[in-house]
């Protein structure tokens, strides 16, 4: 079988095995997808006969499924996380995505551990120690710069020997599309405190989405009815190359609760992407089998997204905050130019239809929508007649910029068949001693070879035996494969029945179908270093998110001394951070004493308060790591539901 070299691999997205089949079709190298309990996506599990079905699907080209166990748990839930990774790996699995270190220290299968972006890994050294513990792929902070990325990969990029057995160094994954959180994955407890629902359970109340009023030390009022804790989309589309070059191997698109348009539209718009990086840098290669072909061009603008940002891979930038709305508003499509009683007509370029949606920014810049019912063709233009016209004449007039919510012929697209996927194959029709050979050689170097008992009659027309025959070969018809070159190597022009070619067609087929399956071993378990290497702190606060017995026996076991609760037993007393960001409110606001320069006095200084109704949440900033903390306490009147920790 071929080897190559530096495989990228895209990480697509699913809800469900039939996303999943979807993603891996439009050309995802690998799926990410939720078993039936334990997600960091509470309402999207499934169940093991679905995901043996997605197993199934994604062997046929190479391609891998990973498993999310991500949440912490509770004591008493760690019986049943084991037996749900066995069921998995049984079902196929090819890795389990991890958060909780206590399922490291229980009998689990000999499956693929990945370290989840829930685990925080935002230093050399804590990359390097989850890799000597038996990570083979680690999902780093969305937060990470270039340099910050091309560090990591320098401390864990040699592998380790543990145990006389050669780790291959751990594969670096990065999220590159999708919903931004502002809290550093697996540091945020906001949720929790408020509503008792934890974003590290899986059931995030999105605190960040809601609007805020900032106001300064002195009550004075920065920012009012904002969504200021809210990020634009991540957007890598113009980093990938240099991602790569950095150390980047797996490249993650977010979305595990997005539909199906979602993730087709975004897996096929970095599948090409990608695609183009291997025509240009052959020090890279797919990941997987198979080349994707689709029938719509893909513009992830026009699925679900609040504008996009490159967040931090390329330094501090003035524009992450989707400030206005946390929803998506859709792109700019045109300016409302005349309005009557129940039309509007627009200057666009864009051609509307029946059916899209319309959004505009109304007064106070809240974002309203309308559906339109029907689109027509004018001298001026395009009149639009929504579902109902906006009772909104300050907001809604002549000049505003109406922008595209939905456009109803690019999802019609999208709920169509939209994407093949096929494996490149040679065919080589030779002779055997009493009749003819077929040998199928696909893109892998995977080979299989049939033959039939046939025999040898001159055609009666030569030339036109030998198309036929190749025509035939060819005819790969709904199997997985199509025909690259087809060779005939025979000494004379023979006669062969349609029948017999197509027989020979079909069982060399087959067969390379079982080769292929043989060819694809289990992803490695790495082993962890012996004896424990130390974790790179002596403490671990509540930030550590040690929830159970077991956990904790595995920080003891490399060398961990203090180990705080969780924040989720609710043994944390007073105010402490609740959201932990790297992005900042008075950068966003201009107010940054180290950008300022001296000339910005009183408003500055922290610290700073966020509002929402009766809910005030204190902002401090540690200018040295350029940090904001979102400071609060439990809610008073919230339920607390004790969970017991072994100590």
């Amino acid at each position: 079988m071929t080897t190559h070299p530096n495989p990228l691999e895209l990480l697509a997205p699913a809800r469900n095995a039939e996303i999943g089949i979807e993603a891996i079709r439009h050309g995802a190298d690998a799926v990410y997808i939720g078993g039936p309990a334990f997600g960091a996506r509470h309402d999207a599990g499934n169940s093991v006969a679905e995901i043996e079905r997605l197993v199934r699907y994604a062997q046929r080209f190479h391609a891998r499924i990973f498993i999310t166990l991500n949440t912490i748990l509770r004591d008493d839930e760690l019986e049943g996380a084991r037996r749900m990774a066995w069921q998995v790996y049984e079902a196929g699995a090819d890795a389990l995505i991890v958060q909780d270190m206590g399922l490291l220290q229980l009998d689990l299968p000999p499956i693929q551990l990945h370290a989840s972006t829930q685990t925080d890994i935002r230093t050399p050294e804590k990359a390097k120690f989850l890799a000597d513990a038996g990570f083979s792929q680690i999902v780093l902070a969305r937060e990470l710069s270039l340099p910050e990325i091309n560090a990591i990969q320098a401390k864990v990029g040699a592998g380790e020997t543990a145990n006389g057995v050669a780790n291959p160094a751990p594969i670096l994954e990065f999220f590159i599309h999708g919903a931004l959180c502002v809290a550093f994955s697996g540091q945020c407890y906001i949720s929790h405190a408020h509503t008792g629902r934890s974003a590290n359970r899986g059931e995030c109340s999105q605190a960040c989405r809601l609007p805020y009023k900032l106001e300064d030390k002195q009550g004075r009022i920065v920012a009012f009815d904002k969504h200021l804790l809210s990020m634009k989309d991540n957007d890598q589309s113009a980093n990938l190359r240099a991602l790569a070059d950095a150390g980047i191997r797996s490249f993650k698109i977010e979305g595990r609760l997005k539909d199906m348009a979602y993730v087709k539209n975004a897996t096929a718009h970095y599948r090409q992407l990608l695609d183009r990086i291997f025509e240009a840098a052959p020090q890279y290669s797919r990941a997987s089998s198979g080349r994707s072909s689709h029938t719509f061009m893909p513009r992830p603008e026009k699925s679900f997204n609040r504008g996009a940002t490159d967040y931090f891979v390329n330094g501090r930038q003035p524009d992450i905050g989707a400030f206005d709305t946390p929803s998506f508003a859709g792109e700019a499509s045109g300016t409302v130019t005349r309005i009557g009683p129940d039309w509007f007509e627009v200057d666009s370029v864009e051609e509307f239809a029946n059916g899209d949606g319309i959004s505009y920014l109304s007064r106070g810049r809240k974002l309203a929508g309308l559906r339109i019912n029907v689109a027509k063709r004018v001298a001026e233009g395009q009149r639009l007649y929504p579902n109902e016209m906006p009772d909104d004449p300050e907001g809604f007039k002549p000049g505003v910029e109406i922008l595209r919510n939905r456009d109803q012929a690019f999802e019609r697209l999208l709920e169509k068949p939209s994407a093949e996927r096929r494996i490149q194959v040679s065919l080589e029709l030779g002779e055997t001693a009493d009749g003819f050979a077929l040998r199928l050689e696909d893109e892998d170097g995977i080979e299989a070879t049939v033959s039939v008992a046939h025999a040898k009659e001159l055609a009666k027309d030569p030339q036109r035996a030998l198309v036929g025959c190749g025509e035939s070969l060819g005819k790969l018809g709904a199997t997985d494969f199509k025909a690259g070159e087809i060779r005939l190597v025979l000494s004379e022009p023979w006669f062969l029945p349609a029948a017999v070619i197509n027989a020979l067609r079909r069982d060399a087929v087959e067969k390379l179908v079982t080769a292929r399956a043989a060819a694809r071993p289990r992803l490695p378990r790495a082993a962890p270093v012996e004896p424990p290497v130390d974790y790179p702190d002596k403490e671990l606060s509540y930030l550590g998110n040690v929830l159970n017995s077991a956990a904790r026996a595995f920080y003891r076991r490399h060398g961990v001394d203090l180990i705080a609760d969780a924040y989720e037993a609710d043994t944390t007393p007073g105010e402490v951070s609740l959201m932990i960001t790297k992005h900042c409110l008075r950068y966003s606001h201009s107010l940054c004493p180290k950008e300022a320069k001296g000339w910005v006095t009183g408003v500055n200084a922290e610290p700073m308060t966020l509002v929402n109704g009766k809910e005030k949440l204190t902002l401090r900033f540690d200018c040295k790591k350029c940090e904001m903390h979102v400071v609060g306490r439990i809610r008073k009147g919230r339920q607390i539901s004790i969970t017991p920790v072994a100590h």
